[in-house]
C-alpha cells in the first residue's frame, strides 16, 4: 500500500494587502510535517506554485528549504515530488535538484526535449512503499509554458490551438512513459485550469497562452494516468469525479476564499484500487467576513467589531483578517476613509471592503450614494439577488452550482 500527500499552491512569500503571510506559513508547514511522520506517508507531491513570485525573497526561501529539511528528518524514506507553477521561476526551482535528489526530493521546472523529443525519464520518478518496493510513478509536468508546448497548428478546424497544444504536450508524455511504467499505476501531475472546475474570483490568473485558459479534463485518459494531481485553483475539488482533483491551497490566499475548506489531499494506493479524502488543515489565522451574509451600513461598523471580542494586545502577525461588505444606504463620497479609521482602532487587518449590490436598482439621478464599480461587485451575490428577484426565492445549491461551473467556462 501506497500512501501520497497532494498539494498545491503554497505561495510561500505572499503578502496580502501588505500583511505577510510567513507565520501561517510556519503554522500549516508544521502541521504537514506531524501529518507525514504520523500516517507515515510514503509520498508528498506538490503541484506547482512553491512561491508567490518569481524572485522569492530570502525568507521564503529559508521557509521552503527549512521545510524540506525538516520533512526528511521527520520521514527520511519520503519521496518528494515538486513542479513549477505559473508563479514560480522554473530555473530557480530547479537550480538545487542535484542537492535535492540526495534527499529525495525530485524537481521539475519545465518540459525540455533532446532532438524534438520529450526527455521522458527526466518526468518520470519512481515512488517506493514501506518495504521499498516501487508501487507506483509520477509523471511531474509543470506549468506549460510556451517553451513547453509543441509548436501550435493554426491549420487544424476546430477549437483552440494553444488548447490541442496542451493535449498533444500531455500525450506525448504519456506515450513516453508507458514503456518505463511496467504495469505500475501512474499519477500525472499538472498546473493548469481544467474546464469545469471552480476559480476564485480575482484570486487565480487565466494563465495559458494566447488567451485561453481552460483545458479539457479528457486530456487525462483513466488509461493514461490513476490519478491526477493538480494545482492552480486554490479551492480543493474533483473534475469529473474523484480521479482528477485539485487540492487546494493550505489556507485562503485571498478575500474570496475564506469559505472553503482548505487543506490537503490524502491518497491510498492499494494495488490498483485508489481512494482520496480531503484532509482539512487548521487555520493558522482567522478570516473574518462582515456581516457573514448581506451587508451592513457603515454607522454599524464599529459595534459590529466590538461584538467580536478580539484582544486588543494580538500581535500584528495573529490578527485576524478582515473582508467589510457594506450596503449603499448612507454611504457618502470618500468612505474608505472612514472604514480605515474605524478599523485601526481594532486588533484587525482589513484586506477588502466593498458595496454589496443593491437587491433594487436605483436610478442614479435619486440617490446621493456613491457609484460603485463593477468590479467591486461580488458575481455570486449578483446572481443570488436576480434570481431571488425573479422566482421569489433565493437559489439553490444546484442552482449555485451551474452558476460556478458557468463562470469557470467564461
Amino acid at each position: 500500500m501506497l500512501k501520497i500527500v497532494h498539494t498545491a499552491d503554497w505561495h510561500i512569500g505572499q503578502t496580502l494587502r501588505g500583511f505577510s503571510r510567513d507565520a501561517e506559513h510556519r503554522a500549516v508547514f508544521a502541521e504537514l510535517i506531524t501529518f507525514v511522520a504520523e500516517q507515515e506517508i510514503d509520498a508528498l507531491i506538490v503541484a506547482g506554485d512553491v512561491f508567490d513570485g518569481q524572485n522569492p525573497g530570502g525568507e521564503a526561501q529559508r521557509l521552503f528549504f527549512d521545510l524540506l529539511v525538516r520533512l526528511n528528518r521527520a520521514r527520511p524514506t519520503l519521496t518528494t515530488v515538486i513542479t513549477a507553477g505559473n508563479h514560480d521561476a522554473a530555473g530557480r526551482l530547479e537550480a538545487p535538484r542535484p542537492l535535492l535528489e540526495k534527499f529525495r526530493v525530485h524537481v521539475v521546472g519545465n518540459v525540455e526535449r533532446r532532438d524534438g523529443k520529450i526527455d521522458a525519464r527526466r518526468h518520470f520518478i519512481p515512488l517506493t512503499d514501506a518495504k521499498g518496493d516501487i508501487a507506483a510513478h509520477v509523471l511531474a509536468v509543470s506549468y506549460p509554458t510556451a517553451a513547453c508546448l509543441p509548436p501550435l497548428s493554426q491549420s487544424e478546424a476546430g477549437g483552440s490551438p494553444i488548447i490541442r497544444a496542451v493535449a498533444s504536450l500531455y500525450a506525448e508524455l504519456f506515450e513516453s512513459a508507458a514503456p518505463l511504467r511496467g504495469g505500475l499505476p501512474l499519477i500525472a501531475t499538472g498546473h493548469l485550469h481544467v474546464a469545469g472546475a471552480v476559480e476564485s474570483e480575482g484570486a487565480e490568473r487565466r494563465i495559458l497562452i494566447g488567451g485561453e485558459h481552460a483545458v479539457p479534463a479528457d486530456i487525462f485518459a483513466e488509461q493514461d494516468a490513476a490519478y491526477v494531481a493538480l494545482g492552480h485553483l486554490h479551492r480543493a475539488q474533483n473534475v469529473g469525479g474523484g480521479r482528477v482533483r485539485y487540492s487546494g491551497s493550505l489556507f485562503p490566499l485571498s478575500a474570496t476564499e475564506q469559505a472553503y475548506r482548505h487543506g490537503i489531499t490524502l491518497i491510498t494506493l492499494d494495488g490498483a484500487e485508489l481512494r482520496t479524502e480531503h484532509v482539512p488543515l487548521a487555520r493558522p489565522i482567522p478570516f473574518l467576513r462582515l456581516p457573514e451574509q448581506g451587508a451592513l451600513r457603515l454607522d454599524e461598523l464599529a459595534d459590529r467589531l466590538s461584538q467580536l471580542g478580539l484582544d486588543p494586545r494580538l500581535p500584528l502577525e495573529s490578527r485576524p483578517f478582515l473582508d467589510v461588505r457594506l450596503s449603499r444606504d448612507g454611504l457618502v463620497a470618500g468612505f474608505r476613509a472612514e472604514v480605515d479609521r474605524i478599523v485601526e482602532t481594532f486588533p484587525v487587518r482589513l484586506v477588502d471592503a466593498r458595496v454589496a449590490a443593491s437587491a433594487e436598482a436605483e436610478p442614479a439621478a435619486e440617490t446621493d450614494a456613491p457609484l460603485v464599480r463593477l468590479a467591486e461587485r461580488d458575481p455570486e451575490e449578483m446572481f443570488r439577488r436576480a434570481f431571488e428577484k425573479r422566482n421569489g426565492r433565493p437559489p439553490d445549491a444546484p442552482h449555485l452550482d451551474a452558476f460556478h461551473f458557468l463562470r469557470a467556462d467564461l
